[in-house]
């Protein structure tokens, strides 16, 4: 093979490296190492090969699960080895090192994650994460499996939940009644990241709770503690969890279908991830469980895990979410809070505060659907030319017309909105005199905000020059900075 090698190279004046390759069906990598060694090098490497390798018989196939996979572990080889071959007699140290030879060869590269250690009391946190894996095969499709790692710190016992679409907070809550039921107990506090299925929002370490979730919390008796925003490390045991479930459970694997999906994880929590010596406490987690810290658990009551009371919280469209299908709210409601009820077939939607209904809808069975009350919405059934007369006829046929045209230039698509707004101001403070419409009608661009900020301004300053008194309002401030000379200042 060797001197196929040199007298297709021909010194550089032959083949290429990659023809080379390709000719004798060997790696470049092997046509670069024997180009590059002179005569005496490759006499001396003959003279001193090494023996053949034990683990050499199974190189084609852990070959091919590296380039398939090249994240699996070296802990998942060995277990496709074992149900390939039959229970190969393979100690676990050596497959590893002949699994990072191999790597070398296919050119792939597996990152190395960290955990710090921290010492804990037994019964005392669990620490829970969500993760998400792509392109797991479920009967014949590639599919994302959605999932909720919880780790006991003290003894690294694990549970594990998934879902096949993203997981809200009903969902949530379900898989932790799930955990609780499979430890036989729960722990004084549970530490979380910044999701939001628990944490809405987070100022000077003061943290906003998704309601249920805190509901849930305060019922079943365990605390909420989350960790500070991009802080993964102080919550690095469920962390490297996910990563041992995405590596060692999910990834390389493929299923019929749910049923058996959910088979799996089962017999590999019991089977694999639980009665592992784990590479921390040097113990198996379910031993050191049960001798430890299942006396230390809190006795957990099964809740009723999710209240037909829920929250929700309006777009800025006045829209909100209800199993894959969005119902409209008033448009008062909007990016507001509002609870919500289902109800023989009907939608009720709640004032958080008082309970009130504020609006109902029927239950659409499908998906991706938009439910509107046509009243939850502006009227738009008043003409755009009646609003304009009704312009005309409060600020009358000269500076009516020119403001008009003003709005509409600014903004088209919203000139609708921009009349009715005007309407509302000139309600509010009055129709404007003919010094303040002639200023009105001078400038370049105007919207209705700006039109109101004028008005404002100009009605403080006319009452402080009336009163020759200093007015220092942020009335004054915002007409000062909208009337600079040369228009820098201006609103646009």
């Amino acid at each position: 093979m060797i001197h196929k090698i040199k007298a297709l190279n021909d010194n550089g004046n032959g083949l290429s490296v990659r023809a080379i390759a390709k000719e004798l069906s060997i790696s470049r990598n092997t046509v670069k190492k024997y180009l590059r060694m002179n005569e005496e090098q490759i006499g001396l490497g003959l003279a001193n090969r090494d023996r053949p390798k034990q683990l050499d018989r199974y190189f084609t196939y852990i070959k091919h699960l590296l380039e398939t996979f090249p994240e699996l572990s070296a802990v998942k080889v060995m277990r496709k080895l074992k149900q390939k071959y039959d229970n190969p007699d393979i100690a676990e140290r050596t497959l590893r090192r002949y699994v990072a030879k191999v790597r070398q060869e296919v050119c792939v590269a597996q990152p190395r994650y960290y955990q710090p250690v921290l010492d804990m009391v037994p019964g005392q946190q669990c620490q829970v994460d969500p993760g998400e894996l792509r392109n797991v095969m479920i009967g014949g499709q590639p599919q994302t499996v959605y999932f909720v790692v919880f780790v006991l710190s003290f003894s690294r016992l694990m549970h594990l939940s998934y879902s096949l679409k993203p997981i809200n907070t009903s969902d949530f809550i379900r898989m932790h009644d799930a955990a609780f039921r499979y430890f036989g107990g729960q722990p004084e506090e549970l530490v979380y990241d910044q999701t939001k299925l628990v944490v809405i929002n987070e100022k000077y370490r003061e943290l906003t709770l998704n309601q249920r979730m805190a509901e849930y919390a305060t019922r079943a008796g365990f605390a909420i503690r989350a960790c500070e925003g991009y802080d993964p490390e102080s919550k690095g045991k469920v962390e490297a969890g996910v990563k041992y479930v995405k590596h060692n459970a999910l990834y390389g694997e493929s299923f019929r279908d749910t049923d058996e999906l959910t088979d799996y994880l089962n017999h590999w929590l019991d089977n694999v991830a639980n009665v592992r010596i784990h590479g921390t406490t040097g113990q198996l987690p379910m031993a050191l469980y049960n001798a430890q810290e299942r006396a230390k658990m809190r006795p957990y009551f099964a809740l009723k895990c999710h209240d037909q009371r829920m929250m929700r919280k309006a777009d800025k469209t006045g829209l909100i979410s209800y199993q894959s299908n969005k119902y409209s709210v008033p448009m008062v409601w909007q990016r507001q809070q509002v609870m919500i009820r289902p109800e023989e077939g009907e939608l009720v939607i709640l004032s958080p505060e008082s309970g009130e209904e504020i609006a109902r809808h029927k239950l659409n069975q499908g998906t991706g659907q938009i439910l509107k009350n046509k009243h939850h919405y502006r009227d738009i059934s008043i003409p755009v030319a009646t609003l304009e007369q009704q312009v005309l006829d409060q600020l009358g046929d000269r500076y009516g017309t020119a403001i008009c045209a003003l709005l509409k230039a600014g903004a088209p698509k919203i000139y609708r909105d921009q009349l009715n707004g005007l309407l509302q101001v000139v309600k509010r403070l009055g129709v404007p005199n003919e010094q303040q419409l002639q200023r009105l009608c001078q400038r370049p661009h105007l919207s209705t905000t700006q039109m109101e900020s004028l008005l404002e301004a100009m009605q403080v300053s006319q009452a402080s020059t009336t009163n020759n008194t200093k007015v220092s309002t942020g009335a004054l401030k915002r007409y000062h900075n909208l009337t600079q000379v040369g228009g820098q200042h201006a609103l646009h």
